[in-house]
């Protein structure tokens, strides 16, 4: 039988198959050859007999993964920011974004708390609408702006609300799932902006539609890589590959530079192109200190 990893604990996973879900052991084969579960794994298992657990036969090929938190086959990240309160912190949306595109996961973000200072909201919009890096959704989870539209985006995906505490992801979520899930429920289960989730899990919705619950989204930690690669990254700089006066150019300070001078010229976000500076210098320490070079 096969089945999707929903929740883990104290070495047994939680596997929904349909409508029901198996307690199951990982077979000793993974432990010897080092493969550890995931939630969002789909897997192979022999289910158990009566009040006995069954077993976790085989974790087949994940589409994407990502180590923290430890969740895989995702197919959607919606990346919460609000324009006022608290300030967004565009250096860890960039981060996300870039995040997410390395592993191969699509994200939406979402600029929530519209009814606050909707000229604030598209002064954020401008930034990122010709990034590539994600589709823009306006909301509002008290005013309900945007909020069926999200809800339909989602539909059918296994999805995961990140961004700094205190952005609204409980609220969207809230305003979306009350009822599917009941409003307790949802108050108890999905309250990451209370910092009171303690392990990764993945809630059916119905209609194959899955949203994760984990503390870590917060946190999402860009994988060390060299940072020659990260311009590749940047769908903006696509256009202007192969013109610059050094091959390879990290677009940094680097003269007879073509993503330099579209900044310069206005065709590239010059607030895009900062951040992504500072997010080349972190990794290059990184890379340094790791590597030696």
């Amino acid at each position: 039988m096969t089945g999707t990893i929903i929740q883990g604990i104290g070495g047994f996973y939680t596997v929904m198959c349909g409508s029901d879900q198996y307690v199951l052991r990982p077979r000793g084969k993974l432990r010897r050859d080092k493969v550890t579960p995931m939630v969002g794994d789909n897997v192979a298992f022999t289910p158990g007999q009566g009040d006995q657990h069954g077993f976790l036969d085989d974790v087949l090929e994940r589409r994407n993964w990502l180590t923290r938190p430890p969740v895989s086959n995702i197919d959607l990240i919606v990346l919460v920011i609000s324009p006022l309160s608290p300030p967004p912190d565009l250096l860890l949306v960039d981060r996300m974004l870039l995040t997410a595109r390395h592993a191969g996961i699509s994200a939406i973000l979402a600029i929530n708390k519209r009814e606050m200072d909707e000229g604030s909201s598209e002064t954020l919009a401008e930034q990122y609408e010709n990034a590539g890096l994600a589709d823009i959704l306006r909301v509002s989870a008290v005013s309900g702006e945007g909020i069926a539209g999200l809800r339909q985006r989602l539909n059918g995906c296994v999805h995961a609300f990140a961004g700094q505490s205190g952005v609204g992801k409980s609220s969207l979520i809230n305003a979306m799932y009350a009822r599917d899930l009941g409003v307790g429920d949802v108050s108890h289960r999905l309250s990451r902006g209370r910092h009171t989730t303690r392990r990764v899990e993945l809630i059916p919705l119905g209609g194959g539609t899955m949203v994760l619950d984990t503390p870590g989204f917060s946190l999402l930690e860009m994988a060390l890589a060299d940072p020659v690669l990260l311009a590749g990254q940047m769908p903006e700089f696509e256009p202007y590959e192969g013109k610059c006066y050094f091959t390879p150019c990290a677009h940094v300070t680097e003269p007879g530079c073509a993503v330099r001078e579209a900044v310069e010229a206005g065709a590239v976000s010059r607030e895009r192109w900062q951040r992504y500076c500072e997010i080349h210098e972190d990794m290059r320490l990184r890379w340094r200190e790791r590597y030696g070079k």
